[in-house]
């Protein structure tokens, strides 16, 4: 009963799927981060909710947890990662948003102490107050590090900022998910796949064929609306 509470004011309040120009999140936030592992992830997984937020004033800022240097085949890791930071610069100026990148590599990501106090110390120089990650539970360790990394940021961080997950590909790489939040973003797909579709060397029309088309349309039904990108709140324990 708590959970089906919860689903219903959170829809009703924050996700604008009734009235596409309702501000999301009540128009609280004005500066989030989008963490992803990959140049792609964050387009991939919250692009919509990029631009959404971006449109309606909040400064959006993109990071990239590596450069993706292994994800190009036939290339070595200084090639890949040349191409894919061009990639993402392309995406970021579609969604009209700023980008960082940081220093893991591709693959070979870390928890160390070193890369725990990395991560807090970008968020504290950029002090926002959401910041987006991927779900811990994934197939991909470099997903898993990322997320593990980002959630001990906020507690290091005293809970200064809320701190939502997202999906990628579902059911291959991220698992378990089961969704509380959801943002509409049936007005602003075709921008959201003109971003995706920057990551050439990703193959992107199949991301989205086998993947991400099919889980935006299901995102949406169970909002009530077109397309949809979901997400989990992560609650503060008392």
């Amino acid at each position: 009963m708590k959970k089906i509470i919860l689903f219903l004011f959170i829809s009703l309040l924050f996700t604008g799927c009734a009235d596409a120009q309702n501000k999301l999140f009540g128009g609280k936030y004005k500066k989030a981060l989008f963490i992803g592992a990959h140049p792609d992830d964050n387009e991939s997984g919250a692009g919509g909710t990029m631009i959404r937020l971006q449109q309606q004033g909040c400064e959006v800022v993109s990071v990239y947890f590596t450069s993706g240097e292994a994800g190009i085949k036939g290339k070595s890791y200084d090639e890949a990662a040349a191409i894919r930071r061009e990639e993402l610069k392309a995406a970021c100026k579609v969604m009209g948003v700023r980008y960082r990148w940081m220093t893991q590599i591709d693959g070979n990501t870390e928890i160390t102490p070193e890369r725990y106090a990395e991560m807090l110390q970008l968020i504290k120089e950029e002090k926002p107050d959401v910041v987006f990650t991927q779900w811990p539970i994934d197939g991909h360790r470099d997903h898993r590090i990322c997320s593990v990394l980002v959630f001990d940021a906020w507690r290091q961080s005293g809970y200064s900022f809320d701190l939502y997950y997202y999906e990628v590909e579902t059911g291959h790489q991220t698992r378990n998910f089961d969704p509380d939040t959801y943002v509409d973003i049936s007005d602003v797909a075709d921008k959201k796949l003109e971003a995706l579709n920057c990551h050439k060397s990703q193959n992107p029309d199949v991301i989205m064929a086998d993947w991400h088309n099919d889980m935006e349309l299901f995102r949406g039904k169970q909002a009530s609306c077109n397309r949809a990108e979901a997400f989990v709140k992560q609650w503060k324990s008392e």
